[in-house]
């Protein structure tokens, strides 16, 4: 913010809609909220592809905004070239942005500055001070922050109300000594999934719905629909990432044809339903019916994630048997007994 207002550019970028709202993860991990209304209620109506366009490094499926299909990874200034022109069906190198005040076609190259004007513009907002100031006490701390009560003792004290932190339980029942790898027999399968499914698809880190799982979970225990907040921000709650393992709103699952999101069938019941993948995975556990995953090239692509392997294992999940892997995750999943 301080760059942007000592460039001057802070009152061009309000007049064009792109105001300061915040500072962190907003809108690469799904905060920057709903779109209007209408829009989304046209968008769902006529099942359209629209797309967003982001200087932010995710552009996961459904990440950005459960409406928005597709999403663009480009540089600041072309963020809001794209933003003026409305549509990314135009080619910003050659067609008009828009219209000046005097009727004018006004295109990329007329706005777009040289490397000289943009050297003199950083040397200019950019200065030692700058540093200086706002990092000499960012190991100390705010008022509120210095403020906050400090445990005592030699181990961590759980809380049980908690619903952001809570003692996982990888290590219930662990001995000194390995048991041994065990056969995989009677298998159930959880999912069955196509080619190039990422680590967002497997535990995604965006905004958590009302009626799924995770957001049942945390409306039971008081959790107000305002409050929910992200996957990624309650990643040291096992019980909300369990239950959103799988729960991709884009995830395609081939063993509950005809869905999108995190479903598929429990064939504990009768009639074998279409089910919450968690809620299914319950009863395969409680039935001790082990389950498998089937997935086709490339699957845990994307970011490092380890959670995209905790869920997985807690799910009940023994096995994921796909053509191709991604080297980490493929390590991930090895490291909590989901065999690859």
């Amino acid at each position: 913010a301080d760059y942007y207002d000592r460039a001057g550019l802070t009152p061009y970028l309000d007049k064009l809609g792109f105001n300061l709202v915040g500072y962190g993860c907003t809108t690469c991990i799904g905060n920057s909220g709903p779109l209007p209304e209408e829009v989304s209620k046209a968008v769902n109506e006529a099942d359209l592809a629209v797309t967003s366009v982001l200087s932010g490094n995710r552009n996961f499926e459904g990440r950005i905004n459960p409406d928005v299909k597709m999403n663009y990874l480009a540089s600041p200034p072309l963020v809001v070239a794209y933003a003026i022109a409305g549509s990314m069906k135009v080619d910003i190198t050659k067609d008009a942005l828009g219209i000046d005040q005097d009727g004018n076609p006004v295109h990329l190259a007329d706005i777009w500055p040289s490397e000289k004007e943009v050297e003199e513009v950083v040397a200019s907002a950019i200065g030692q001070e700058m540093f200086n100031t706002s990092y000499a006490d960012v190991f100390a701390g705010d008022a509120q922050w210095q403020a906050l009560p400090i445990p005592t003792g030699n181990t961590f004290d759980w809380d049980p109300e908690s619903t952001y932190v809570r003692k996982p339980p990888y290590f219930e029942g662990m001995t000194m000594d390995p048991a041994p790898v065990q056969d995989v027999t009677g298998a159930r399968v959880l999912a069955k999934l196509g080619d190039s499914v990422t680590t967002d698809h497997i535990s995604p880190a965006g905004a958590i719905k009302a009626d799924t799982p995770a957001g049942k979970y945390l409306t039971e225990h008081g959790v107000e629909r305002r409050d929910f907040n992200s996957y990624g921000s309650r990643r040291g709650n096992h019980e909300v990432m369990i239950r959103g393992t799988f729960a991709n709103i884009r995830l395609r699952n081939q063993v509950a044809p005809g869905t999108e999101g995190g479903y598929t069938r429990d064939f504990t019941q009768e009639g074998a339903p279409v089910s919450f993948i968690y809620d299914a995975s319950q009863n395969y556990q409680a039935a001790g019916i082990p389950l498998v995953i089937l997935a086709g090239k490339e699957y845990g692509s994307g970011s490092s994630r380890d959670w995209a392997a905790k869920g997985t294992a807690l799910l009940g999940v023994k096995a994921v048997i796909a053509e191709s892997y991604e080297r980490i995750h493929r390590s991930n999943l090895i490291a909590m007994s989901s065999s690859p």
